[in-house]
């Protein structure tokens, strides 16, 4: 019989696909009492709910610490938003996300790439998190939305902080809920200074001038929307990069078939998000009943859409525990679905090409140390916290 709970150390062990699949098997809509919110682990049932915007809303919250804990509080960002008040929002976000504008970033991008490499590969071993990957997301989610890069660092730690996690304690911490209050009071006084100085062209001055549900937002509003932004585009990607280097290693011929043809990378990636997201779910809440699997989600009861589930689902993919880089993904969860799908997606493809294809075009044979990675245990995200990487074998 099937027993989970997101806050349990079976599930944040990171062995966490054989309870998965018996969620699908057993109970594809599955009640926690405790909580009093629904499960859903299977694809088809993620990526309805996720489309899903008149009966499971994300204006209650979407993580576990507001929903199923109700210790986060629910401040309005773009993933905390109901329409039509998230279709403002996200019209005004879109232009900044859009392949085309990405593109412009690339010289940028690879220049920090090129940079923090140059100090990783020399070098007997690296974090590929810490010295590498981290560094080049908070980067770049800086320079892309306009915030300082001095702070880059100071921005980064608040990101980590949030996510920090305590044995014994369920959900986010008494330090993660301070960082995300100095993050927000940082990004409110960061508006406060633009609205006083001179018009830019940025994600800042796009907030400034933005209009939602016929009114202009408050600083404090304003620093809620920069804080989600900065927390997502600048804590997922190195989690995932992590993975990406990790799996290529394990598999050597599919490794080497990259280094050859780098055109082979996007869909590389893709199939490491499908094998390994970080996310572990987002939630929703009902708002009117709807039916799943013969069980009646009622008004007010949490969601919880368990994504990395749903991409190893065997009703969509087949032999979904083999990695491989040639796999036809014609759709997957990996970033969401619907009017939440995530704005940040076409970075984090930018990040990981050109991030890999510096290191196999320098250090194709590089060993990662799994048994000495930190990992990190967590209900809502999973994945290494650090991982060493050593640049040539022997």
């Amino acid at each position: 019989m099937v027993d989970y709970d997101p806050f349990s150390p079976e599930v944040m062990s990171g062995n966490v696909h054989p309870i998965y699949k018996q969620l699908r098997d057993e109970a594809p809509a599955y009640f926690l009492e405790k909580y009093n919110a629904w499960v859903l682990s299977r694809f088809d049932d993620i990526w309805n709910a996720s489309l899903d915007t008149d009966n499971l809303l994300c204006g209650e919250g979407t993580t576990s610490a507001q929903v199923l804990l109700k210790v986060q509080p629910v401040t309005p960002m773009v993933n905390t938003m109901d329409p039509p008040d998230h279709t403002d929002v996200r019209v005004g976000l879109r232009k900044w996300f859009l392949p085309g504008y990405i593109r412009k970033t690339e010289a940028m991008v690879q220049e920090v790439i090129d940079r923090l490499f140059a100090q990783c590969k020399d070098r007997d071993e690296f974090d590929v998190m810490g010295d590498f990957a981290s560094q080049i997301s908070v980067t770049t989610v800086c320079m892309l939305c306009g915030f300082p890069l001095e702070d880059a660092d100071k921005l980064n730690d608040l990101v980590w902080r949030f996510f920090g996690r305590e044995e014994g304690v369920d959900g986010m911490t008494e330090d993660g809920l301070a960082a995300m209050t100095e993050m927000a009071v940082y990004f409110g006084e960061l508006t406060a200074k633009r609205r006083a100085g001179p018009a830019q062209d940025d994600l800042v001055d796009m907030f400034l001038n933005l209009d939602v549900g016929g009114r202009k937002l408050s600083d404090e509003e304003i620093g809620s929307h920069l804080s989600m932004l900065m927390i997502g585009g600048s804590e997922t990607f190195p989690r995932t990069f992590a993975q990406f280097m990790r799996r290529l290693a394990e598999h050597p011929e599919q490794r080497a078939e990259c280094a050859a043809d780098a055109s082979l990378l996007p869909n590389a990636y893709v199939e490491t998000l499908r094998y390994d997201m970080p996310t572990q779910f987002l939630c929703r809440t009902v708002a009117h009943p709807v039916e799943y699997h013969g069980k009646t989600f009622e008004p007010g009861q949490g969601v919880c859409l368990v994504y990395p589930s749903g991409n190893r689902d065997e009703r969509e993919f087949e032999n979904p525990d083999v990695f491989d880089i040639h796999r036809e993904i014609p759709r997957h969860l990996s970033f969401g679905q619907g009017i939440h799908l995530c704005l940040g997606q076409h970075v984090a493809k930018l990040e990981a090409r050109l991030c890999m294809e510096k290191v196999l075009g320098e250090m194709p044979d590089y060993e990662v140390d799994v048994e000495r990675g930190d990992w990190f245990r967590t209900d809502f995200v999973q994945g290494f916290a650090s991982l060493p990487v050593r640049p040539n074998q022997g």
